[in-house]
């Protein structure tokens, strides 16, 4: 992990993102720096230049309430990255690491996700490993090395730039996702490893990284590319699982009688293009259980 402090390289990131147009002030001749100057923020926000610096250097990492709201505000965060930056002043204490055995998947919840033959569903862990998938999702990352992280599926696996049409999309919100599980769980030896080892063997991930841009998972429209079936347009959901708050269930739903539903169909393993019936795959556990994918 690159950041000499979290909350001060994700001030310094997102001050740099920004343009003195952006929030209203006047830009003269040349710039040093990217983005705005530390004591431009600081006057938007009402702070000190002194103090502010202090925050970006990592010498002061207690903020108020009232102070974080401010500096969000002069900042232009939304309220996604406005909770992120709150996460960030926490201290250790405050805090809250996954459990043991957050990777644990119920038994109810793989039997519901193998009763949607039709429906591709997985379990995702807070570093984008693939906790457990049904049927039709094996079939449909069937182009892919392995199914079990999707971050490494989308930078280091060489299907993914052809099965993600989107691929910069897709790119982009993978490292915001993980930065937001970053910004959960800081301290995540998972999360961790997953970050470094994909800063490490990708030079896409590591600038995305850099940019400290948060997003957790949303409904969204995606386009994809299966080896067989072609095209697909699809409309992927993710839920928070009860009793799990680490995992989130993944949804990829198709129009109604559209072709991609029909391309479902055809992907089913038990209609012969997918191969065998197969049930349900348990996907990777952590290091503390079976040991977890190498990426």
């Amino acid at each position: 992990m690159s950041d000499s402090t979290p909350l001060g390289g994700y001030l310094r990131a997102r001050r740099e993102a920004l343009k003195p147009q952006d929030v209203g002030l006047p830009e003269y001749g040349r710039r040093r720096v990217p983005g705005l100057r530390r004591e431009e923020v600081a006057m938007l926000a009402g702070v000190s230049s002194d103090y502010y610096m202090r925050l970006e250097q990592g010498r002061e990492s207690s903020p108020s309430p009232q102070m974080i709201d401010a500096i969000a505000a002069a900042l232009l965060l939304d309220d996604e990255a406005h909770d992120h930056l709150r996460r960030l002043t926490r201290t250790p204490q405050e805090r809250r690491s996954a459990p043991a055995g957050h990777d644990r998947i119920h038994p109810r919840l793989r039997q519901l996700i193998d009763s949607w033959p039709d429906t591709p569903a997985f379990i995702l862990g807070p570093a984008l490993d693939i906790l457990a998938h049904n049927a039709l999702a094996a079939t449909l990352h069937s182009g892919f090395q392995q199914c079990d992280n999707l971050a490494r599926m989308v930078f280091l696996d060489p299907a993914g730039r052809a099965f993600y049409q989107d691929w910069d999309k897709a790119a982009s919100s993978c490292a915001a996702e993980l930065r937001a599980a970053y910004g959960h769980d800081p301290d995540s030896p998972r999360i961790t490893e997953v970050v470094d080892t994909l800063c490490a063997k990708s030079p896409e991930f590591a600038g995305l990284w850099a940019r400290h841009e948060v997003k957790g998972k949303t409904q969204q429209a995606k386009r994809l590319a299966h080896p067989e079936a072609g095209a697909l347009e699809i409309h992927s959901s993710a839920f928070t699982v009860s009793g799990a708050p680490h995992q989130q269930l993944v949804v990829y739903q198709a129009e109604p009688a559209s072709a991609t539903a029909a391309a479902f169909a055809e992907l089913r393993p038990d209609t012969g293009r997918g191969g065998s019936p197969q049930r349900g795959t348990e996907g990777p556990r952590p290091t503390s259980q079976r040991g977890l994918p190498s990426l």
